[in-house]
């Protein structure tokens, strides 16, 4: 546990910082208000102390400053002068406690453990209420993933069919999604169902549904994914796997937007949207006579294509301070940061397997990082060994280092935070000015977008 400890009184400082290391939490100390705000823009902690008279800068104006930078550590008020009015003002500005000195310092420690215990209480129900809202989203703030945001806007007030095509692991499924839940439908269901996976015959049962008797082991009518998804969006992902008689049924389905459960007599509406997806060469099955020119005409309406994440390198870091977020809620664990030498390394690797690539990578990180910070020893060795994270794989083309007036190429770190600062920039343009909104959409926390707007001077 970290705590900040923010007095003028240097005795003060000294004894609690003592106290709390016999405790075993670590205390870092401030002289007055400027002090804390630079550890508080440096450091997360656990809880901050407060003193409430202070020069240069008082705890009152400190605690209004938290609170407005949207910094989660929760605050104790100390003080040695005993005005109720004080106590009031100080807990309405949203202090989590008051103690007047002198103290009990068994009293001031069972005050922080509460303070924290209850933030990390608050933050876990939040960020749960968040991930289970919205499960999935599209992170980055590269021009490509711009690009994909205006079309996506453009397209899914319609009913037209969309095609996404993108290569394994590019989030197929989140772009669709993204439509579902930007459409006017949104409150419908939202079905997927990967055609890849599974065997012709139980596609067919899945997708159309059967009647009682359809086939041996029919013990019972099963309606389809159309019927199941409704008002809402089927999402066909892998569609290019579809094998050629299902690709018949699928075109029927399109043309007259009614389906029929395998041995049933009755066409039954259908009123969902179709979004389908593949990671083939769409066009050339279709020219190959591999997947019917008519139904790739019905499919390919609006085509939406993501790109692979060597091409939109900037994305890494904050798609990797998204996932590591996520997986730390998922796995139960402190939340972690990847340190500046892995994001490096992750940014210069050309990901086959893309963003489920990072997620696998990250997730191994965090089971073997014992601390805060992941670094490369925390990523798994083989991955060194088979060139992984830039360690000894050749680079692919993609964008030239970043390079000064004199002409040499800027380090990894500044051009990361170069593309970093140029994605958060333009993501608060978007959304003109409002900093929740932006973080919202760039994956991060309110706190860390307030700590790089003021680090990047945007």
């Amino acid at each position: 546990m970290k705590v900040l400890v923010v007095d003028d009184e240097k005795n003060i400082r000294d004894s609690i910082q003592k106290l709390f290391g016999l405790e075993g939490i670590e205390v870092t100390t401030a002289a007055d208000g400027l002090e804390g705000q630079r550890e508080l823009l440096a450091k997360t902690f656990d809880a901050v102390i407060l003193d409430l008279r202070m020069p240069r800068m008082g705890g009152q104006a400190l605690l209004e400053w938290i609170v407005a930078e949207g910094i989660r550590s929760p605050v104790v008020m100390i003080s040695a002068l005993g005005e109720i009015s004080d106590a009031v003002r100080a807990i309405k500005s949203g202090a989590d406690d008051y103690l007047i000195k002198p103290f009990d310092p068994d009293e001031l420690i069972r005050k922080v453990r509460t303070a924290a215990a209850n933030r990390k209480r608050d933050d876990a129900l939040e960020a749960k209420a968040r991930t289970e809202a919205r499960p999935s989203r599209l992170i980055g703030g590269s021009r490509a993933i711009e690009s994909m945001r205006a079309l996506i806007a453009r397209v899914a007030p319609t009913e037209s069919t969309v095609l996404i095509t993108g290569e394994s692991g590019t989030g197929k499924e989140v772009v669709a999604r993204e439509i579902h839940a930007a459409s006017r439908a949104a409150t419908e269901p939202f079905v997927a169902v990967n055609i890849g996976g599974m065997h012709a015959e139980l596609l067919e049962s899945e997708l159309f549904g059967h009647e009682k008797g359809a086939f041996t082991g029919a013990d019972a009518r099963k309606p389809g994914l159309f019927e199941l998804a409704g008002k809402g969006t089927l999402f066909l992902d892998e569609i290019g796997d579809m094998p050629l008689p299902l690709q018949v049924k699928l075109l029927r389905v399109l043309q007259e937007r009614r389906t029929r459960r395998l041995g049933g007599t009755r066409d039954i509406p259908i009123e969902a949207r179709i979004v389908s997806a593949t990671n083939r060469d769409i066009d050339s099955l279709a020219a190959q006579g591999k997947f019917r020119e008519d139904l790739y005409y019905r499919l390919d309406v609006v085509r939406i294509r993501i790109p692979p994440l060597r091409e939109r390198r900037e994305d890494i870091p904050l798609l990797a301070v998204h996932i590591l977020a996520i997986l730390a809620d998922r796995m139960g664990k402190p939340p972690k940061r990847a340190s500046e030498a892995v994001m490096s390394l992750l940014s210069g690797y050309d990901f086959p397997g893309n963003v489920r690539e990072l997620e696998n990578i990250l997730e191994r990180a965090m089971i073997y990082c014992e601390g805060e910070e992941i670094d490369v020893e925390d990523l798994d060795p083989a991955l060194a060994r088979t060139g992984a994270c830039g360690l000894s794989a050749q680079p692919s083309p993609g964008p030239e280092p970043a390079r000064t007036e004199a002409g040499d190429a800027l380090p990894a770190s500044l051009e990361l935070e170069s593309l970093e600062k140029d994605a958060i920039k333009r993501a608060l343009e978007r959304c003109g000015g409002n900093r929740s909104k932006a973080a919202l959409e760039l994956g991060l926390s309110r706190r860390t977008i307030q700590y790089k707007i003021k680090r990047y001077g945007l």
